[in-house]
């Protein structure tokens, strides 16, 4: 597979004939039918050393669409990798009278950004209008006693969280000190543990050393809040929010103000959380995560609601990619993956440095939550005996399954587990039958009852049943079209779809009946629902267990 070689359909590269290779440059022509793609492919020409068609494309953009944050952003990265330091500094300040926050500049990226931010007079101009930390906090890997917080500064910081039952956080508990590292792009996870189950909590992230205070300035800049989750084990009554498919489009961030609307307990990114199609120009994949983290409807939801995060191949490498079975090869796989690592704040990540992956495990009162990390390890589907999930982590999903003692246990795919959601590709787990057929004969050998599917991928929301002969039906759950204006027709097969409009699915569990139930729910970004669909317990037994 030519892994490098998807390259997005919104830009045509016109190199100079003749011209010899140190001297081309490059005209850089946009598509605007697809808002995510238009900056990231300026953004590739930056890396590529075409400053000046990168420039002239801007430009001409900026004139049919004047206002755009984005392209003054961007504008300033390409004048600052140019050596043209005063045009990118004006640009910086129409970044910010357009409302770009100037944080982004101190994120980066950073060896893009170094000759303007490091200046003298950029710091003084940035201190004077942001405050610390640049990005988060965002909540992550919470559970009924301990919660993880992750942040980014503007340069190496201590960090520490002060925390309290009630929003006098004077006499607050503080965690320990960590600090944001260089290597891991200036970010930290701070944990806090021996909290109380289903219990409200305010916190504060300061950065700076103990006796020091954050600074306030800004928006959202005051003590945050969160719930821990039901005692571990019990059944409880609660919501989850899921999706995928979250390209940047600014009209369509205000989707997480939606989703914080509904105050799931959590959220769950089932891959294409960014979009980026690049793997081995880290600069660009940061630069992809910045501008999503930098959105203030964005921050708020993170910071009050636990976030987890798989991949799928937007956010790994190229479209309908396989990773391969060695963990090196391709050579860009491990740096992608500690990129994406330094983004999100999940319990673990597959094996560690050991075995990369996204894979990993989280509960939530008597439910169990199992994500797996369908990229990394996939073989190429047209090959004998392909494995979208490699033996090590079948291995570890077969171990969690048969040790749970859960009312549900949902399997989470960045891809749809039902057949013919996508005809005729190999992408999904249809490309990969046989191995899904190993998973569904697993449970039905093993008797494993209360199992959920969700997956993403398609730019829509969908309820699929799966008939099994040797077991109960199963349900797949399917919603990746949180902010993506691209959509994907509707399939017959499912039993219904949504594709009018961006979407989030919503899981509303409630095990203290006596037949416990989940009920999914499709909203658009209006906040409106649009179709529910309730499954419970008995109907996900075995035969003889109903």
């Amino acid at each position: 597979m030519n892994i490098v070689g998807h390259i997005a359909s919104c830009v045509l590269v016109l190199v100079s004939a003749g011209a010899p290779p140190e001297t081309q440059e490059a005209a850089v022509r946009l598509d605007s039918r697809q808002y995510k793609r238009i900056h990231i492919t300026v953004m590739r020409a930056v890396v590529n050393g075409h400053i000046a068609g990168a420039i002239d494309a801007l430009r001409e953009y900026d004139q049919a669409h004047p206002g755009d944050p984005e392209t003054s952003y961007v504008l300033a990265v390409a004048y600052t990798v140019g050596n043209d330091i005063e045009h990118a500094r004006e640009w910086v300040k129409e970044a910010v009278a357009r409302g770009l926050p100037v944080e982004r500049f101190l994120a980066g990226p950073r060896g893009l950004l170094a000759p303007l931010v490091e200046r003298d007079a950029f710091q003084q101009y940035a201190s004077e209008r942001y405050a610390e930390p640049i990005h988060g906090p965002m909540l992550g890997d919470v559970t009924s006693k301990e919660a993880a917080f992750w942040v980014r500064t503007a340069r190496e910081m201590p960090v520490y969280v002060r925390i309290a039952r009630s929003a006098d956080l004077e006499k607050a508990r503080r965690s320990k000190v960590v600090r944001t590292r260089a290597e891991t792009d200036y970010t930290a996870v701070v944990r806090v543990d021996g909290l109380k189950p289903a219990t409200t909590y305010y916190y504060e992230v300061v950065v700076g050393s103990p006796g020091q205070q954050s600074s306030e300035r800004g928006e959202g800049r005051v003590p945050g809040t969160f719930r821990t989750y039901p005692r571990q084990g019990r059944p409880a009554a609660f919501r989850v929010a899921f999706g995928g498919g979250a390209g940047y489009v600014p009209d369509h961030e205000r989707m997480w103000n939606t989703v914080r609307g509904f105050e799931p307990i959590a959220f769950l990114f089932l891959g294409d959380n960014v979009y980026i199609d690049d793997p081995m120009r880290p600069d660009i994949q940061s630069y992809c995560y910045y501008r999503r983290q930098s959105r203030l409807e964005y921050r708020r939801l993170v910071a009050s609601t636990p976030m987890y995060a798989i991949y799928d191949d937007h956010d790994f490498g190229t479209n309908d990619c396989w990773g391969g079975p060695n963990i090196e090869t391709p050579y860009w796989k491990r740096p992608v993956w500690r990129l994406f690592r330094n983004n999100w704040a999940n319990p673990y990540y597959g094996g560690g440095e050991v075995r990369p992956g996204c894979w990993f495990d989280t509960s939530i009162a008597d439910v169990d939550f199992l994500f797996l990390d369908c990229r990394y390890y996939r073989t190429d589907p047209k090959e004998p005996n392909p494995s979208m999930l490699g033996p090590a982590q079948k291995r570890w999903l077969f171990g969690r399954l048969r040790n749970s003692k859960a009312a549900f246990k949902v399997l989470v795919s960045s891809v749809p587990w039902a057949t013919g959601t996508k005809p005729g590709s190999l992408d999904t787990w249809d490309g990969y039958a046989d191995e899904r057929e190993e998973i569904f004969s697993f449970l039905e050998r093993n008797r494993i009852g209360g199992i959920l599917l969700l997956s993403a991928d398609r730019h829509r929301s969908d309820v699929w049943r799966i008939e099994r002969d040797n077991g109960y039906a199963m349900y797949d759950f399917e919603s990746s079209r949180l902010t993506n204006q691209h959509v994907h027709k509707k399939m017959p097969g499912a039993l219904f779809s949504y594709n009018e409009s961006q979407s989030v699915g919503l899981l509303d569990f409630d095990t203290t009946k006596a037949d416990p139930e989940v009920t999914y729910t499709i909203a658009n970004i209006d906040g409106e629902s649009i179709h529910s669909h309730t499954v419970r317990l008995s109907e996900l037994s075995h035969r003889r267990d109903r």
